[in-house]
């Protein structure tokens, strides 16, 4: 062996162990959920990553969703965040995050090889985690995470109880809506169902038929103070309540009632409708696999502005700005949001896939929750945020109505006069 070739190795192999010492391979991320019902797809799908790729993926699970929140907030202070996290509550809590240098832009990742990966996803379910130009909250335009899955909220109908009453297909209109449930209560049989006692599924319920009586424009400009909650057209808002009340439309005890109990009544088939999310393909599927039900729009009061249900990003893992392997968080996320993982998912939990390319072979439910997409918006893509405090006596003047305690008229006054309230303790 000539000495020369004995230097050329020698360099080579000190280049190469110095090289290996500044760029050490991966051999492990870490990831935190809250997604109890889907831990074990993810861990089949970790299993099935660390095959491919050679890289484990650490799970760990921390339910519920509250304890998951505080788990990651004292995570936060103390930087010890995991590689890849999610970001529960609203999107100032996610403005925070961001702000303080937790979490990874992913704009160029989603933008490369001509948006090959933001392509793949619903641009609804991408929205949820961006932030635009000149956005409230003060943080640089770009999107901040990836969906795992999408979701929105109809109503759902039982096949069966309408066809007792004489109801071949579901009511388009609210009027046709209140005739079907004079129908129902004449032979003993209850309405529209829904958690109603858990005041978001209320808020919910009334924007929907915001949007569709005065327009989303309206809607903005009544959060930024413009118009006032007194407006004839969200006093037609809360009337819906009203009329729904006065002709015995409801389940009982909806105001005081949590959705789970809400989806054990329409699963056991003691009311026609319901008012939930697409998750609840899922549930149902667990609690009688044999209800038969499909999923619609909530029948329109106006044909004046479409109807609009909320719906996005159903859940988002965000790569934590801090990792030492950022690359590879993001790399798995790609691979997490690509059609054949998307598809198990999909599969597995009865859930709607993020990835627009992976909408097959699944129960006919479901599929109308996915056609609805277009339909979808929330309020954490409006660029404007309410009040909690108006939200607070929005949500529970209509329980109020519901019981009988108040009119319309006055909770649309009692609901300006809080608003007015809150507006001058910013100003």
């Amino acid at each position: 062996m000539s000495s020369s070739f004995i230097v050329f190795l020698s360099v080579f192999l000190v280049s190469c162990g110095q090289e290996a010492r500044e760029k050490p391979l991966v051999k492990s991320i870490k990831v935190w959920h809250w997604m109890s019902d889907r831990e074990d797809a993810f861990l089949e799908l970790a299993k099935r990553y660390e095959t491919e790729k050679g890289i484990k993926v650490d799970l760990e699970l921390y339910a519920p969703s509250d304890a998951y929140t505080q788990k990651v907030r004292a995570a936060a202070q103390t930087n010890t965040l995991p590689d890849i996290f999610g970001v529960l509550g609203v999107k100032r809590d996610f403005a925070s995050f961001v702000k303080s240098n937790y979490v990874y832009d992913l704009t160029e990742e989603m933008n490369r090889d001509n948006g090959a990966w933001k392509n793949k996803l619903f641009a609804k379910a991408l929205a949820v985690n961006e932030f635009e130009q000149d956005n409230s909250f003060g943080v640089k335009p770009g999107i901040y995470g990836a969906p795992i899955d999408v979701t929105n909220i109809q109503m759902l109908y039982n096949k069966d109880l309408l066809e007792a009453v004489g109801v071949n297909k579901p009511p388009k209109t609210w009027k046709d809506l209140i005739e079907v449930t004079r129908k129902l209560r004449a032979k003993g049989m209850q309405g529209l169902v829904s958690g109603w006692g858990e005041t978001w599924m209320i808020d919910c319920f009334a924007s929907n038929y915001a949007f569709n009586i005065m327009g989303k424009d309206k809607i903005l400009d009544t959060i930024r103070g413009k118009v006032s909650y007194a407006d004839p057209d969200w006093v037609k808002v809360f009337d819906l309540f009203r009329e729904m009340r006065d002709e015995g439309a409801l389940a009982s005890g909806i105001v005081t009632m949590v959705n789970k109990t809400a989806e054990q009544i329409f699963a056991n088939n003691r009311a026609a409708f319901a008012f939930n999310g697409s998750w609840c393909v899922n549930v149902y599927k667990g609690m009688n696999p044999n209800l038969n039900y499909g999923a619609m729009l909530p029948p329109e009061v106006s044909d004046k502005y479409p109807m609009a249900i909320w719906g996005g990003a159903g859940s988002s893992f965000m790569v934590n700005k801090q990792s030492k392997d950022i690359q590879a968080s993001v790399d798995f996320l790609k691979w997490l949001t690509d059609a054949p993982q998307q598809v198990f998912l999909s599969k597995e939990t009865q859930g709607l896939p993020s990835n627009k390319y992976s909408l097959k072979d699944m129960p006919m439910a479901l599929s109308q929750f996915a056609n609805a997409m277009d339909n979808a918006t929330h309020p954490n893509v409006w660029g404007v945020s309410e009040s909690p405090i108006v939200i607070e006596a929005f949500d529970k003047g209509i329980q109020s109505i519901i019981i009988g305690e108040k009119t319309p008229e006055q909770l649309a006054r009692e609901v300006q006069a809080v608003k007015e309230r809150e507006m001058a303790k910013n100003q």
